[in-house]
């Protein structure tokens, strides 16, 4: 749930009535200083709870605001009887991100993202029956930032840039689990069917996939077609190449002879396909505008140099990771703080004369899906990689533990080259490992 975002935005017509000079030049002017103040926010669509406390816990205030230019007045209001500088104030917020979070940094706050899951927790210790308000969180989120806020990251001052580039990465990257879901459906519906086109193509959402069956979604109309037709199915596909053979290689698998579904099937699956393939046809397409636009943004950032210098990372991986990762210097204290976050780090749970180490479950899907692949790529583009993997995998690591272990070691190079501001190297990311083999074969 957002925080006060009502606060100060820095942009339009809000942020010429409330910026920070104006804002912090009103709390001097009403308010007094009384040390850290702390408030907690429990943000639903339509309103904020906000719980402010002092130091030792005590309830200073509490209130409901609406959202709006008149609501953020009376927020400020409220702060200035208790706080004259908006550094004094301590934020939990259950979000890093919205328009309302990025008010409170601009003012001054200091902004404290808490988990969900660890507010719902902490909440525990206070009512173990499970009663839950919106009044309540606000105050547990205070309590947190009072008590606890030791444990928890402030919100990382990222560029503009990064921001930017994290929107962008986002949404190629959802369009890409899109096209994924839309895939299986496909196939899944043509493994009913039309078991030919199956056959025809090894991947059922690819180019030539769409441009036939955008014609021919269903047995019959696709052996009716002739050569010369699928030729220009797939040239207007966008096909140059191979035409002709491949071409003749799609009709004879179409034309083979299998089981035949019922005609109401058949109708009632046609439809399916059409549908699923209009709909892959437009997911392609977005999926290239959108890297036409993820591209220049992400050369233009300062690190992207740093990120694609790094074995099997590109474009789109490195932009993902830049987006996800952040672009604040300060914001992992070191390489082990980077990679819990990309939750590539194992975590170790021991009781009594048990103890068993574990993957971490509990982490950014979209940042682990780009380490993934980025490991994956880097044992076929460095040789100091692939020697790691094999030493993993000679171990007895499953090829999965044996990636993750891999991501674990290269994200500990990027943060190396990000603190330094270095281009990475093979010989420099692995010398040290060649250094032990010698040592130990001697």
């Amino acid at each position: 749930m957002h925080l006060w975002g009502v606060v100060a935005l820095t942009t339009g017509p809000l942020g010429r009535c409330w910026g920070f000079p104006e804002f912090s030049m009103f709390m001097k002017q009403r308010g007094r200083s009384r040390g850290h103040d702390l408030c907690g926010n429990d943000w639903a669509e339509d309103h904020h709870d906000v719980c402010v406390m002092n130091a030792g816990g005590d309830k200073l205030a509490e209130q409901r605001f609406d959202e709006g230019i008149r609501e953020i007045a009376m927020f400020h209001g409220l702060m200035a009887e208790f706080v004259s500088d908006p550094c004094d104030v301590v934020i939990g917020v259950e979000t890093d991100r919205g328009m309302w979070v990025e008010a409170l940094i601009a003012a001054g706050y200091q902004v404290y993202a808490v988990n969900p899951r660890s507010v719902s927790r902490y909440r525990e210790r206070y009512c173990v029956s499970g009663a839950k308000s919106d009044r309540g969180d606000a105050k547990v989120l205070a309590d947190m930032v009072r008590t606890d806020r030791h444990m928890h990251r402030q919100v990382a001052g990222d560029t503009d840039l990064g921001h930017d580039i994290k929107l962008v990465a986002r949404v190629h990257q959802t369009l890409i689990w899109d096209r994924h879901r839309q895939r299986s459906r496909l196939r899944a519906a043509l493994r009913e069917f039309y078991p030919q086109a199956l056959v025809a193509f090894n991947d059922c959402a690819s180019r030539d996939a769409l441009a036939v069956l955008e014609i021919a979604p269903t047995p019959h109309t696709g052996a009716a077609l002739s050569i010369a037709q699928i030729v220009t199915a797939l040239r207007d596909a966008g096909r140059c190449r191979y035409l002709d053979v491949t071409a003749t290689k799609i009709h004879r698998a179409l034309g083979e002879q299998h089981l035949e579904a019922s005609p109401g099937v058949v109708a009632g699956l046609a439809v399916t396909t059409s549908a699923t393939v209009a709909l892959l046809v437009v997911i392609n397409e977005q999926i290239l505008a959108v890297e036409t636009e993820l591209a220049p943004r992400f050369e233009q950032h300062p690190d992207a140099a740093i990120y694609l210098s790094m074995p099997g990372c590109g474009v789109t991986l490195g932009a993902r990771m830049l987006g996800e990762f952040g672009d604040d210097p300060e914001r992992y204290s070191d390489a082990k703080a980077r990679k819990n976050y990309a939750a590539t780090s194992p975590i170790t749970i021991a009781s009594g004369r048990r103890r068993s180490v574990h993957a971490r479950w509990i982490r950014n899907e979209r940042l682990h899906d780009a380490v993934t692949q980025w490991a994956r790529l880097a044992v076929n583009n460095s040789p100091g990689a692939r020697v790691f993997y094999d030493e993993q995998r000679d171990k007895g690591a499953g090829y999965h533990t044996a990636i993750r272990a891999l991501g674990n070691r290269l994200i500990g190079c990027l943060h190396g080259c990000l603190k330094s501001g270095t281009l990475y190297d093979e010989d420099t990311a692995w010398a040290h490992r060649q250094t032990e083999q010698t040592s130990k074969a001697a």
